[in-house]
């Protein structure tokens, strides 16, 4: 065991890319993929198709209201906070029906199977399970997408080159997504062509490059949009203020000359979708949208959740499993009643990482009053969640130590990302990131403490 650990080891220290993958973050390298039951693999493969379906919904849901046909108190929430002209931009009938094609849940691994802590539409990682699922396939034949699956589903989303947009609020990834871009311009298709006596000849990477058909990493305050191109988007839409010279990328879309992938659909990417998927108004709209057997698979796996909104309640109403009249109630629970996460919404640089998102039980109780009361006189503004929190089940993985180099074993606690592709003919599954962070971690995120792998069927 311990010399075949040793093996890996080196055959993972060899094959980090010089420019690395993250900027300036580290993790636990371990000898061992993730692994999972074929019975848990099976539902990962239904769950990405369930989340397409769901996202669909949620992007009719909006229009729905926003024409009146549906509440329109749905549209309030979602555009709380966001610019006229985002707005305005986000409800163009040139990209009604888009949606983003790359879907990545965050999911807790439970003692009862697991749960959807978020959903996240404009992912990192991507570049970096292409280069572990990559590494750990040349000694393990079960990494789930192989070797090749996460560059092959980017390129089924961007099938002839894209420009990968990356602001400076997210250059931590622009490492990663430089691998991925020279993986999908190394094992680009060469097109073959007839020269003029009729020969058949390959086109050179030059002439490649100038035809689209080629990947690149640009920064996206310097971006000048090419005509017939793809934008994948690596970057939050609340960054749009701090992009110099963006109008001309987003006239260009408006325009039918770029595509952009996310679609800039701020609505999309709110936390609230979880809230609002528990409303009883809404209840049959999601029955008929989802259809039975989803909707009743979707609230096993969405935590239940609800807007601080601080509208006053009629006299004879309570909020629903809290069974208090005002939010200002929830303010005197009991550390013990507090195992609650407060979360930002979205469309602020506290809505994507961790930033935003606290735990009441382990706040000082003034400190989650404060919360409290920050969240309801802000909603108009930065719509907050309230979310059940649901503790992590314990699972031991090997790591090696960073400073010895000798072989540990972790107790600690999963959040697994399974990477879809929306591909031509169906959503596939094409990886899955674990992260492992020690047991007394309660944000499961990438940290120098935890360990990140593939995952691997068991």
């Amino acid at each position: 065991m311990v010399a075949v650990a040793e093996d890996r080891l080196q055959a993972i220290r060899a094959a980090f890319p010089k420019e690395g993958l993250f900027a300036e973050k580290e993790w636990l390298l371990s000898p061992d993929a993730f692994p999972l039951d074929r019975k848990f693999l099976a539902e990962l493969d239904q769950l990405g198709h369930r989340l397409f379906v769901f996202q669909r919904a949620c992007n009719l849901l909006y229009q729905l209201s926003v024409k009146g046909k549906q509440p329109e108190w749905v549209a309030r929430y979602l555009d709380a906070g966001k610019p006229k002209e985002l707005i305005e931009f986000s409800r163009r009938k040139e990209i009604r029906d888009d949606l983003p094609r790359v879907i990545r849940p965050d999911l807790i691994l439970t003692e009862k199977g697991y749960i959807i802590a978020e959903i996240d539409s404009v992912p990192g990682g991507i570049g970096l399970t292409d280069w572990l699922n990559q590494t750990y396939s040349s000694f393990d034949n079960d990494i789930i997408g192989g070797a090749n699956g996460m560059v092959e589903g980017f390129r089924a989303v961007v099938s002839n080159g894209a420009d990968i947009v990356i602001s400076q609020e997210s250059a931590t990834y622009r490492p990663e997504m430089e691998w991925l871009a020279a993986r999908l311009n190394e094992q680009a298709v060469v097109p073959q062509s007839r020269d003029d006596s009729g020969s058949i000849r390959d086109h050179n990477r030059a002439e490649i490059r100038d035809a689209g058909y080629s990947w690149r990493v640009v920064a996206a305050e310097n971006y000048e949009p090419r005509d017939g191109g793809v934008v994948y988007r690596f970057f939050e839409l609340f960054d749009l203020p701090n992009i110099p010279g963006i109008e001309k990328t987003l006239r260009a879309n408006a325009d039918g000359r770029v595509t952009i992938t996310p679609p800039i659909k701020p609505y999309l990417e709110e936390k609230m979708w979880f809230a609002l998927f528990w409303l009883q108004p809404l209840r049959e709209f999601w029955r008929r949208e989802l259809g039975d057997k989803y909707f009743i698979k979707l609230q096993e796996m969405i935590p239940y959740s609800w807007l601080l909104d601080p509208t006053p309640l009629p006299q004879h109403a309570v909020i629903p499993r809290l069974e208090i009249h005002d939010w200002r109630e929830a303010a005197k629970f009991s550390q013990k009643d507090r195992d609650l996460l407060l979360k930002v919404s979205g469309f602020s640089p506290l809505g994507w990482g961790s930033r935003g998102i606290a735990l009441g039980s382990d706040l000082p109780h003034a400190e989650w009053e404060k919360r409290i009361e920050h969240a309801l006189t802000t909603f108009e503004s930065s719509p907050t969640i309230l979310q059940k929190f649901h503790k992590g089940a314990l699972f031991e993985h090997h790591y090696w130590g960073p400073d010895t180099g000798e072989l540990k074993t972790m107790k600690g606690r999963v959040r697994l990302c399974p990477y879809y592709f929306v591909e031509a003919d169906r959503v596939r599954l094409r990886g899955a990131l674990a992260t492992i962070a020690p047991a007394d971690k309660k944000f499961l995120h990438g940290m120098s403490e935890a360990i990140l792998v593939p995952s691997k069927t068991q």
